[in-house]
């Protein structure tokens, strides 16, 4: 298992990350407890560095350090907030580990962690599961983690997801469809949710491995079952790989996948003309929003690319930690978690910048506060689901276009 630093973003070095009005703030405010000092609340988290997510990963290491500029910018009680990483490795035994070192050594009491679904559940059954450890997964979107109310997520359960995919192939005119899907929690959970969803017949419902060379068997079998809509539930290496084989057949269908089949590493690792009228539904921030807006803006001028939804999932984790720790009554478990879900419930005061949020926290009690995050509200429900929205995409020119919004 690999090890990464920790990630201590200091308010004069990440000055030049906070031109956002929706994300840098300039005031002080106190500490747990109501006391002041310098030294720095640390906290975990579990990122997909390496592996087959790691593309996710990247996009979340982006959206933790504008977060850390944030928070450092304003401070927490005049104390910094810092966040040692560590690599899953995409995988369960490799999350369990890294959160075994944040936990058993390193003492956090907030883990950010993490992005595949089955290893946040692992994560939690044997790491944080009957601790006072506060785990928030920033990706996540298996049906499984509803089961665990305290295992908290920033983006929305893939229920919706599905219940929309089944939607749009119906509303597209189609009554067979041919289903593939990761063979892990995520895969299998999201797979089921659609054909619950689905009205029309499954004619095809077999599941693939991770990593395999090729895929030309399962593309096989689902032209020869008749449909001419085909599903895919799946990662990006795996998806390209089958993509390519599709095209290199000369197979045709319309072709829909679930959000983790979506990205520039897709694009760039298959042909032109191969993909063209997909449709795939991801979760999604609002985008017409004025503090995704100024996120967006930061972010752009930081790293020359737009943000995608999971970089917004990974900043309001980080943001909702430290309005928790400055909430909190002390830097423990057990006391954050006290307060984790009421800084962003919707009786409090309406705020999106943790500047607001903080100036509020100052003076009052976290139910004051309606922390709205970049990726939109975030009201934790009774299962430590969110509010969530969901976005359309359509391969256009062999490129994402954004071709409709659903609130879920």
């Amino acid at each position: 298992m690999r090890e990464f630093t920790t990630t201590s973003v200091d308010r004069r070095t990440m000055l030049k990350l906070t031109g956002g009005v929706g994300i840098a703030g300039l005031a002080g405010c106190s500490s747990p407890g109501g006391s002041s000092g310098s030294e720095a609340y640390n906290i975990g988290m579990v990122d997909a560095q390496t592996g087959s997510l790691s593309a996710f990963g990247e996009r979340n290491q982006r959206g933790k350090d504008l977060a850390l500029s944030a928070v450092n910018e304003v401070g927490i009680g005049g104390s910094d907030l810092e966040i040692t990483v560590e690599d899953s490795g995409s995988e369960n035994q490799g999350g369990i580990s890294a959160a075994q070192k944040l936990v058993n050594q390193d003492g956090v009491p907030f883990l950010i962690g993490a992005v595949g679904s089955g290893v946040s559940l692992a994560i939690y059954e044997s790491v944080v599961q009957g601790t006072d450890v506060v785990q928030l997964s920033q990706n996540s979107t298996g049906l499984g983690l509803t089961d665990f109310p305290e295992l908290l997520r920033m983006s929305p359960p893939g229920s919706t997801q599905a219940t929309a995919l089944a939607d749009i192939i119906a509303e597209d005119g189609y009554d067979d469809v041919a289903l593939t899907y990761v063979n892990n929690d995520y895969g299998q959970s999201l797979a089921e949710a659609f054909t619950n969803a689905w009205d029309g017949s499954v004619a095809y419902n077999n599941s693939h491995d991770q990593e395999q060379q090729s895929y030309s068997s399962v593309i096989s079998e689902m032209n020869s079952s008749g449909a001419d809509a085909w599903l895919f539930i799946t990662y990006q290496a795996e998806f390209s790989s089958m993509v390519n084989e599709i095209f290199s057949s000369g197979y045709e269908a319309m072709l829909y996948g679930a959000d983790s089949v979506s990205g520039q590493n897709v694009i760039e690792n298959t042909p032109e003309g191969s993909m063209e009228g997909m449709k795939i539904v991801v979760p999604s921030a609002p985008v017409e929003e004025q503090n995704y807006q100024d996120f967006a803006s930061t972010f752009e001028s930081e790293y020359g690319q737009a943000p995608t939804s999971w970089a917004a999932y990974a900043y309001d984790c980080v943001i909702n930690a430290a309005l928790a720790i400055q909430a909190a009554d002390s830097f423990t478990g057990a006391a954050l978690g006290d307060v984790v879900r009421d800084v962003s419930r919707p009786e409090g005061e309406q705020v999106t910048s943790f500047e607001a949020a903080s100036d509020i926290l100052s003076d009052g009690s976290p139910s004051d506060v309606d922390y709205q995050g970049v990726s939109g509200p975030i009201d934790f429900d009774e299962n430590g689901d969110p509010v969530g929205f969901l976005q359309v995409l359509e391969v256009q020119d062999h490129s994402y276009e954004g071709i409709d919004f659903i609130s879920s």
